[in-house]
């Protein structure tokens, strides 16, 4: 196969690298050899081999690792702007359910949809997301809650990789919450549905990570540690739903399977942050939830900061407490609701989220890594987490195909 090759010149380049910081490169410019990045650095030091390559000429204009979204529940049936309107006008959490709505309701919704129409709806929400220059998502299951749901949700994501340019990873979420059928029965549901429906989606090849969510209104840690043994036998990584409304040491349990990441974490104390700072373990933190839920007890930043854990950044797209589809306004509500730096927030959606998904080959620019660049209208890199309701993106990269 012949050679694909390409220069990117007259740019402004934020490497992200790993020592923190934007890492901007002044009058840069990249090479890009066969889907990967091949030199990045300031353009009058470009090595005299790429002279002869096919140019683009960038206008001066920003260029950073293309976002990553490396949480998200995009493929669901249904809707719940009922209940939004509900909430608004003064009904409690139990009058909503007890009128049908909740997360019950997207069950009801989303086993009663077909895999095309999951397809679909998905789309509207990976194409929003795609808009923003995002390059690679993560797609949970969890509103099936039984076997041929749950798998139908699976294939639909799986799809929705292969109909657009982006890289789509799934996560088996079928220890999201306790079906109607088993309420009160949580274990029982574990062993007689979700375990096993995580052993087909293995066998059919739809799982990259298994998640489960550990609060008292889903799984205990006990729980959520047998289906953890049952991820590790199959030999595939895991994360976590915890400390989101409660500390039950979700955390620290995540911490101890070696979790990729640990999401939420509103309520983590620093048992917790030092459990994951030794295992690796990247904190995903998810202003849309706490924004739409109203919460006040915000993530413990300085702590992980302290303790050197990663924090990456998502949307937690879901159609109950984060109907959000833009990577963009999540950056600027972690640092307006959580205080991150600019800095934090676009590490967080591009290097560390990159990390939370355990994949090594992209979030920065440096050789070797995925050539999936997004290039922005930006005087600077801190704007792309100051504006809101606004899309500063020119063009997005993916693979080194301009």
């Amino acid at each position: 196969m012949p050679e694909t090759a390409l220069r990117l010149t007259n740019c402004r380049a934020a490497t992200l690298p790993a020592g923190g910081g934007y890492g901007l490169v002044e009058r840069a410019a990249l090479v890009l050899r066969d889907g990967r990045i091949d030199w990045v650095g300031p353009e009058a030091e470009m090595p005299a081999d790429a002279a002869h390559l096919p140019a683009r000429d960038l206008g001066g204009r920003l260029v950073t690792p293309a976002p990553i979204d490396c949480h998200t529940h995009a493929v669901h049936g249904g809707e719940r702007a009922g209940e939004f309107e509900m909430r608004l006008e003064g009904a409690s959490y139990e009058e909503v359910a007890r009128a049908g709505g909740g997360i019950l309701s997207t069950v009801r919704a989303t086993r009663a949809a077909g895999e095309e129409a999951l397809v679909e709806g998905g789309l509207r929400f990976v194409d929003a997301l795609i808009a923003e220059g995002v390059a690679t998502v993560e797609i949970k299951s969890g509103y099936g809650l039984d076997r041929e749901t749950e798998l139908r949700m699976l294939r639909a994501a799986r799809e929705i990789g292969r109909r657009r340019d982006v890289a789509v990873r799934t996560s088996f979420l079928g220890a999201h919450a306790v079906p109607p059928e088993y309420k009160g029965r949580g274990g029982a549901y574990l062993d007689e549905v979700c375990i096993p429906a995580l052993r087909a989606a293995h066998a059919e090849g739809l799982v990259d990570a298994v998640d489960g969510f550990c609060e008292g209104i889903a799984f205990s840690p006990p729980e959520i540690d047998r289906l953890f043994a049952v991820a590790a036998e199959l030999g595939l990584p895991v994360k976590l739903h915890a400390e989101q409304l409660s500390n039950l040491g979700g955390a620290a349990l995540a911490a101890r399977h070696g979790a990729l990441s640990a999401d939420h974490l509103e309520h983590l104390d620093e048992a917790g942050v030092m459990a994951m700072a030794g295992a690796g373990t990247v904190a995903v933190l998810l202003p849309g939830a706490f924004y739409t839920l109203r919460e006040t007890m915000v993530p413990p930043v300085e702590l992980l900061r302290r303790h050197g854990v990663p924090m990456a950044v998502a949307t937690d797209m879901n159609p109950g407490s984060s109907p959000m589809a833009s990577i963009i306004l999540a950056m600027n509500m972690a640092c307006t609701l959580f205080r991150l730096t600019p800095a934090e927030a676009l590490a967080g959606v591009t290097r560390h989220a990159a990390r939370a998904l355990g994949l090594s080959d992209r979030g920065s620019l440096a050789p070797g890594l995925r050539a999936d660049l997004a290039v922005w209208d930006c005087e600077g890199p801190a704007e792309l987490a100051y504006r809101i309701g606004f899309n500063p993106l020119h063009a997005r990269i993916i693979g080194g195909a301009a």
